[in-house]
């Protein structure tokens, strides 16, 4: 409040003052030096105010007050919040099956993840197919070429290995021990008690044909090629360590700890023998 208080062509100056009508409903006092009235207290009315009604009565501009001695005014900005903010719209970015408010969300849902399901297992099955190709082209090169397929298996002609004599082969770069037994080779390996055997195995476990053994020449101790029909029990012996087989390539003797090696084989005729 300003008050002018230097004039020279004015009396002295009677000081008024404004007042503003206040929600207790007082009586605005004047200050003019009379005899104060009687000051008279009513009790305010309640008014119940909601969110919307106070946030519509806060002050959310400037505040400007102003006086002087002719009279008093208040200037008051309000700023309506519901109708100054603007709220972004997302109405591009939303489904279709959203747009329509009578529609429930949970009537659509389904629909929604129906179309994210099936998009998922597409997703899934291309990745598996992706990667089962990735793994058969991998595997595919690190298999054998076709010259060492074609050396996998070897025919063999028997009748060109008399009875009683043992033929070596090469096979996948190993030996290849081939016996014409005789009947009374295959009598006496037939006797044997396995019970006593280091690695007990039936010779007709080991043959498909009695008279025919086919074992790999190689020592089961070391590697070593042993020696045909050499060795305490007719079969074969290795000389590196003293390794004695029988005539049915079961280990009678010696370090090492078991029976030559079967590969696998099958006789096409009586005159033909395929290893592998």
């Amino acid at each position: 409040m300003n008050v002018v208080t230097k004039s020279t062509n004015l009396s002295p100056v009677i000081l008024k003052s404004t007042t503003a009508v206040v929600s207790n409903g007082l009586w605005p006092a004047a200050g003019t030096g009379n005899v104060p009235r009687a000051k008279t207290v009513l009790k305010p009315a309640v008014t119940r105010m909601v969110n919307q009604s106070l946030s519509e009565n806060l002050f959310s501009g400037a505040l400007r007050v102003s006086s002087g001695i002719t009279a008093g005014t208040q200037t008051l900005q309000r700023r309506l919040a519901h109708s100054d903010v603007h709220w972004p719209d997302f109405t591009d970015y939303r489904k279709e099956s959203t747009k329509n408010p009578e529609i429930k969300a949970k009537e659509t849902a389904s629909d929604r993840k129906a179309f994210s399901y099936v998009l998922a297992a597409a997703s899934g099955v291309g990745a598996v197919y992706g990667a089962k190709a990735l793994v058969h082209s991998v595997v595919s090169t690190m298999s054998a070429s076709a010259d060492v397929l074609a050396m996998a298996k070897i025919e063999v002609k028997l009748d060109n290995i008399p009875e009683g004599k043992s033929v070596v082969f090469k096979w996948r770069g190993k030996p290849l021990f081939v016996r014409h037994r005789v009947e009374s080779e295959i009598q006496k390996e037939a006797a044997v008690d396995i019970s006593t055997l280091r690695d007990p195995q039936l010779d007709t476990d080991r043959v498909k044909k009695p008279e025919w053994l086919i074992v790999l020449g190689v020592c089961t101790h070391l590697g070593c090629v042993p020696i045909a029909n050499a060795g305490e029990f007719g079969g074969y012996y290795c000389p590196c360590h003293g390794s004695h087989y029988d005539a049915s390539g079961r280990i009678r003797k010696g370090p090492a700890p078991l029976n030559l090696e079967v590969p696998p084989h099958e006789f096409v005729d009586d005159t033909t023998l395929v290893v592998g």
